[in-house]
């Protein structure tokens, strides 16, 4: 249940940024505000579902910034058109990495 509240934040986090960079991007003043109420309201929400359960959510990190990375490169990509860099996959790799050590040594 862990792994999917900080699977789901990480996407809450990642949506918000996107409905509010879609917000300073748009044209009419209606789709400005729309974008900025929704991200705000899916901001909110991720903020709830990362503090409202009662974890040690520095020992979470390593997962929340492996998911946080995945969700943020597959909107840059899916919905900003925005490929992946070599050096960006790169440095995600060292992301990961560092995700699953965090992980490991949270455990023990």
């Amino acid at each position: 249940m862990t792994i999917l509240l900080l699977f789901a934040a990480a996407l809450l986090e990642a949506g918000g940024d996107a409905l509010i960079r879609s917000g300073l991007h748009s044209s009419t003043i209606m789709a400005r505000t729309s974008f900025f109420l929704v991200g705000a309201i899916v901001l909110f929400s991720y903020g709830y579902v990362v503090n409202a359960p009662p974890w040690d959510f520095g020992s979470l990190l390593g997962v929340y910034v492996v998911f946080f990375f995945i969700h943020a490169q597959l909107i840059s990509w899916l919905v900003f058109r925005q490929r992946p860099t070599v050096a960006v996959l790169l440095g995600g790799a060292f992301i990961l990495i560092g995700g699953f050590i965090i992980s490991f040594n949270s455990r023990s």
